[in-house]
């Protein structure tokens, strides 16, 4: 797949999950915005802008870990993108940020 692919699916699986952020069906709209940070988790912009939504969703739901945890990963997919990143992971407070993951295989086509 092309980095234009990518891209392209990447703003999908905001989409996705901007609509069920919308509708209030968190779990939706976060497994749609953990697709979204994979896919785009090396550019900055893209990077930054999953977690940007990340946050919002925290924010929404009243979810405090993920709040805090998404302050702390804004700053970091600012800073360390163009460095590294951990192939993989979904961006989530739930998982370490240094933690590679497999990719799922719904976006391994992408890679």
């Amino acid at each position: 797949m092309t980095t234009l692919q990518r891209k392209t699916a990447f703003y999908e699986q905001l989409l996705l999950g901007k609509k069920a952020f919308k509708s209030s069906n968190f779990k939706t709209s976060f497994y749609h915005f953990e697709n979204a940070h994979i896919l785009g988790q090396k550019n900055v912009y893209r990077h930054t802008l999953s977690h940007f939504w990340m946050l919002l969703l925290g924010i929404k739901s009243k979810n405090h870990k993920e709040i805090a945890g998404q302050f702390f990963r804004i700053m970091a997919s600012i800073f360390f993108t163009l460095i590294w990143v951990p192939k993989g992971n979904t961006g989530g407070s739930n998982i370490s940020p240094l933690k590679p993951i497999p990719i799922r295989k719904e976006l391994q086509k992408y890679f």
